[in-house]
């Protein structure tokens, strides 16, 4: 016997309720059992999704960033293509045509030959298969640049799906329409590739803090798509202010996943500190 609409409300407020009370408590145990200070808590963020391997990382006079130089890359693309696209194709969320999606593809490819290629130069690896023959040799400016294209296409991805489940009416139409349209992205991108590439503390200070921003928007929108969905609620919204209650629980969500992974390696490692190799 199924239960009257009227329960069914009640029980779903209550779930959203513990949501918010369980998110919010592991929010303030997060807050207060990691570094201090923005950028103590940026740490914390890179810290639960990147290796922060020392010498794969920039740094402002001895300070690493939160992010390795890759995710630095892909986190910083991600929160280009949403910006651009926020500009160029508001709220589309058609499929892009062929050749937008083989440039997608190969960016995709960069970003995984580059790093496979780089996982193979790592010290224990080397160690482990001494004469394992490798492709280049590795450096952070391709990092750099693969991490980027791949953020790019992430972003592309994640802003037609996010916009296609939440919108009564989506537009079918591609914010990225042809390839003069990708190619913008590309230009933006390299051009703040080029920025960080200077590694001026002016830049990497900036960047270092939109890319750990970029780390909680994206798992913010994954979860918010994730929770609308969990709740039955796809396609049921005409603009953002509607949504602000789901991307509340999907950013708490994001913190608790954040804080796990934290936790977990916080104990493996007993430092919030990154990793060291010689090279």
């Amino acid at each position: 016997m199924s239960q009257p609409k009227s329960i069914q409300r009640v029980i779903k407020a209550n779930n959203q309720a513990l949501i918010y009370l369980f998110g919010g408590l592991i929010f303030i145990i997060w807050l207060l059992a990691t570094p201090t200070g923005i950028w103590g808590k940026a740490d914390a963020v890179g810290y639960a999704v990147c290796h922060r391997i020392d010498v794969r990382s920039f740094h402002i006079g001895a300070i690493q960033l939160p992010l390795c130089v890759r995710c630095t890359g892909q986190y910083l693309g991600a929160v280009i293509a949403l910006v651009l696209l926020s500009i160029y194709g508001r709220h589309r969320t058609g499929t892009p045509p062929k050749r937008v999606i083989v440039g997608m593809v190969f960016l995709l490819f960069f970003y995984a030959i580059d790093g496979l290629n780089s996982y193979f130069y790592l010290p224990p690896f080397i160690q482990l298969f001494p004469g394992m023959p490798h492709l280049y040799e590795p450096s952070n400016v391709l990092r750099l640049l693969s991490g980027t294209g791949m953020g790019l296409g992430i972003g592309i991805v994640l802003y037609a799906a996010f916009w296609g489940s939440m919108l009564i009416e989506p537009d079918s139409k591609t914010a990225s329409s042809n390839l003069k349209t990708f190619f913008i992205f590309l230009g933006v991108a390299f051009l703040v590739d080029l920025l960080i590439l200077t590694e001026s503390k002016y830049v990497l200070f900036p960047a270092a803090l939109v890319s750990t921003a970029g780390v909680l928007i994206l798992l913010t929108i994954v979860y918010t798509m994730l929770w609308v969905r969990v709740v039955r609620k796809e396609n049921h919204f005409t603009k953002l202010s509607q949504i602000s209650r789901y991307l509340v629980v999907g950013f708490l969500v994001t913190i608790i996943q954040i804080a796990i992974f934290d936790l977990i390696r916080f104990i493996i490692t007993g430092s919030w500190n990154g990793i060291f190799f010689d090279q």
